[in-house]
């Protein structure tokens, strides 16, 4: 599968990058995609929610009425869940959202992520660039010679960049990250994915075990 590869003033270079076919241009599996969407989002929740209970609200242990002859239902204690100011039944506990995934399924779910993004034409390959300090500016430029100004935008480098990342930091439209880092919820919440060349390999490398 080839893609040319363009520079950062969104020129075609004259050079093709060859996809492999085992990561970029299998059939998607739908399940494997969910399962890791699912589990990357179950990871982002604190799951500290919490709400008191009955043992936890401050208030009298005394009997409020008496069990029989009211003509109502009994009550025992004032900081029941049923009275104003007592407490909360089957309400929200501390808990841990996440969730074991198999290795296999999660490399699986982003070989899919990318197959599908190449299938949209929605993955560009660039030449490898740094800049000489972090330069928001610099990094805009780029974006605006690939027609990504307006876009969200995945750029995966091979390795870490600081310059780069701190140059795209303060765009809210646009993230980077290395070939390690790479995730299907980030692939698939990105309307294109910029692949630096020297990510490439490390790629193909990781999901091709």
């Amino acid at each position: 599968m080839k893609v040319a590869v363009l520079d950062i003033n969104g020129k075609d270079t004259g050079r093709k990058a060859d996809l492999s076919k085992d990561v970029f241009a299998i059939e998607p599996n739908n399940h494997a995609v969910y399962l890791d969407v699912k589990q990357y989002l179950a990871n982002q929740r604190q799951g500290t929610h919490k709400s008191k209970e009955r043992g936890e609200i401050a208030g009298s242990t005394r009997k409020i009425k008496k069990q029989k002859g009211t003509g109502t239902a009994r009550a025992g204690s004032i900081k029941s869940g049923v009275f104003k100011g007592g407490g909360r039944m089957f309400g929200p506990r501390p808990r841990n959202y996440s969730f074991k995934l198999n290795k296999n399924v999660k490399r699986l779910a982003r070989k899919s992520a990318l197959s599908i993004k190449a299938g949209e034409k929605s993955i560009t390959v660039l030449e490898d660039f740094n800049f000489d300090a972090p330069k928001t500016k610099s990094f805009t430029a780029i974006l605006k010679a690939l027609e990504l100004e307006n876009k969200k935008s995945l750029f995966v480098l091979g390795g870490s960049n600081n310059n780069v990342y701190l140059s795209s930091r303060n765009l809210k439209g646009s993230e980077v990250i290395t070939s390690s880092e790479l995730s299907t919820y980030k692939i698939l919440n990105a309307n294109q994915v910029v692949l630096l060349e020297g990510a490439l390999e490390g790629i193909e490398t990781n999901l091709s075990k």
